[in-house]
């Protein structure tokens, strides 16, 4: 049975994703965000450290305190506990923002799109409860409170595109985590070794699973899930240096012996596979 009014909201999101009249602001934008010198901070905005994307993480404060400043409100006398609230949520929407416009910057166009008003909704909450507390700061506590439960309506818009970005559009998600699951337990035959050039990576296939596969000298192999953990980059079109592998997509660089990503955008580490020659037949299983 269809549902029209969740069609209208999917439909308007999706005619987002293909709205080509933002990609001159997301370019300016992505470009001044990358421009930011932030050095090791900047792996450390997405959460490298922490094996998922942190602005999730962070945002849970604003929103947190927001939301609970609006469940005070609508109780008789309550003034200070509202007004501290706010103003906690007012502090760490900042560093949620900054996280958050970090991961955004290396993102694909259709997500870029849906994040930039997913930002700007987060922007307006921010506006309308600095709004409120210095309304409420001023003793007009009635115009205050409205003030909240409009930043309210507007963080809730930009949670339902956040929501939509993570969970439909897939990002911040692992897309290698499919591979353990994809790929049978045991060894498999992958090529002979003479068809592997040195210092190449090239792509071959595990059960129907893309793999890149390195051949450092002649007798030493790696092998790593092909697809990209930040965006399903192609790995085998990426440059080797320094015993790793950087993605030709966003940069993200993951070590060949075991596949940790060294340096992100990515967040997860790739999954690597156990590899063996037998009589010239180079054989791998995944490791665990």
């Amino acid at each position: 049975m269809k549902q029209p009014g969740s069609e209208a909201v999917l439909s308007a999101v999706d005619r987002l994703e293909r709205w080509s009249g933002a990609d001159r602001v997301v370019d300016a934008l992505r470009t001044a965000v990358r421009s930011v010198p932030l050095g090791a901070g900047r792996d450390a905005l997405h959460g490298r450290w922490l094996g998922h994307p942190l602005h999730p993480l962070l945002v849970q404060v604003p929103v947190g305190t927001w939301l609970s400043a609006g469940v005070l409100d609508l109780l008789p006398g309550a003034r200070r506990g509202p007004r501290v609230l706010i103003g906690v949520g007012l502090a760490a929407a900042l560093p949620a923002a900054v996280s958050g416009w970090v991961d955004w910057a290396e993102l694909h166009s259709r997500q870029q799109r849906v994040g930039l008003v997913h930002a700007l909704a987060n922007n307006a909450a921010v506006s309308l409860f600095t709004a409120s507390l210095v309304t409420r700061l001023r003793g007009r506590d009635g115009a205050g409170k409205a003030l909240g439960f409009a930043g309210l309506a507007a963080v809730g818009l930009g949670g339902a595109l956040g929501g939509h970005l993570a969970y439909r559009q897939a990002a911040g998600a692992n897309h290698a985590e499919y591979v353990p699951q994809a790929v049978a337990s045991g060894w498999h035959r992958l090529a002979d070794l003479a068809d592997i050039p040195v210092g190449k990576p090239i792509r071959r296939h595990v059960d129907d699973v893309p793999v890149v596969v390195v051949r450092e000298n002649e007798d030493r192999v790696h092998v790593l899930a092909e697809r990209c953990s930040h965006l399903g980059g192609p790995l085998s079109e990426g440059d080797l240096t320094d015993g790793c592998i950087r993605c030709p997509w966003h940069g993200s660089v993951f070590r060949l012996t075991d596949g940790w990503n060294v340096q992100g955008p990515a967040t997860a580490p790739q999954p690597a596979f156990e590899v063996r020659i037998e009589q010239g037949v180079v054989e791998v299983r995944l490791e665990d």
